[in-house]
């Protein structure tokens, strides 16, 4: 039985990273698409490799304390039902805000995931380590926020910079400098969002017995990393109209802004251990961007679903959860 819950385990972390991976596409190849600096081809294949990479380059050569913070979550030692329960709250509500074409995130969602199937597990909030979920609200609350006006600085700086040439040598110049800023950016995720099922994975091992402390062994990283790396190349076109097109149409002058400011704020976060919505911080420096050209040509009604889908992923994705975790517990699973 143990056994066979700790591949299910893993087929359904798997499973999860692929949906992180085609859910959120949209955050590092949008706006080279709106802007036309890369095709919707080249852009899904530059973006799954450099997923890829990160996810790799950060953990192996690094660190993992994205993982470790994302491991801290509950404050008793997870069985393997509550982490299959969380990931499954986690996967549904990145299904249905894809289906909307909602840009939310999968870092909130997992979070939501592990409390509700926690808090269904003991029976308590005392379930949920709170000054560690404190300070993930924090980063999530405050990177995209940070994203936004790190965003709306920067274009602005480009705009007073090159306002006095000639525009259609500038957007080239901008559209080949947003190839490197697309690949930055999916770095940058890989390396944040992978470890997430990094850290479902190794808790499974550590409930099942086959490892005794917290330390994310390589072939987890090589699956997780392959994992949302074939997510991205599936693409999530739906998330990725929304990004390029509807919030804002963006110019390469803003979408290298947005990319570059998201990038670095993504790059920061996974630096310092912290677990930041990597939705929550493009979409923030689209806004930024766009707000600084145009406040006018932002279509805020779009931006209000949206934020109204990030207030709902922690409680939707947790009570999704709650409802995994007593159907699996009714069913006699145990571990």
């Amino acid at each position: 039985m143990l056994e066979g819950l700790l591949i299910a385990t893993i087929v359904v972390a798997i499973a999860f990273d692929f949906t992180n991976g085609f859910h959120d596409t949209a955050n590092a190849i949008a706006t080279s698409i709106s802007t036309r600096a890369l095709s919707a081809g080249q852009a899904v294949v530059l973006s799954s490799l450099f997923n890829l990479l990160g996810a790799l380059v950060t953990v192996l050569v690094l660190h993992s304390k994205v993982a470790n913070t994302i491991a801290g979550t509950l404050s008793f030692k997870a069985g393997m039902v509550v982490i299959i329960a969380a990931l499954l709250g986690a996967i549904a509500w990145n299904l249905i805000t894809w289906y909307f074409g909602l840009p939310s995130s999968s870092t909130h969602a997992l979070i939501g995931g592990l409390i509700g199937a926690g808090v269904a597990s003991v029976g308590s909030l005392s379930a949920v380590k709170w000054t560690s979920f404190a300070k993930q609200l924090t980063s999530l609350v405050v990177s995209p926020l940070l994203g936004l006006a790190v965003a709306a600085v920067l274009v602005t700086l480009f705009v007073v910079a090159v306002h006095r040439l000639r525009p259609a040598p500038i957007n080239r110049s901008f559209r080949i400098l947003q190839v490197l800023a697309a690949a930055f950016v999916s770095f940058s995720h890989g390396g944040n969002d992978a470890q997430k099922t990094m850290a479902a994975i190794t808790l499974g091992l550590i409930a099942s017995g086959q490892i005794h402390k917290f330390a994310v062994p390589v072939w987890v990283v090589v699956v997780s990393a392959t994992a949302i790396a074939f997510g991205t190349y599936a693409g999530g076109w739906r998330i990725i109209r929304t990004l390029g097109w509807r919030i804002y149409k963006m110019d390469p002058v803003g979408g290298l802004a947005a990319q570059l400011t998201g990038a670095t704020v993504i790059q920061l976060a996974s630096q310092v251990g912290l677990p930041v919505s990597t939705t929550h911080v493009i979409t923030g420096s689209v806004i930024g961007s766009g707000a600084a050209r145009s406040v006018s040509a932002l279509k805020w009604g779009v931006g209000l679903n949206i934020v109204v889908a990030w207030i709902v992923t922690i409680p939707a994705a947790a009570t999704v959860a709650w409802v995994m975790y007593a159907i699996l517990h009714t069913a006699g699973l145990r571990g």
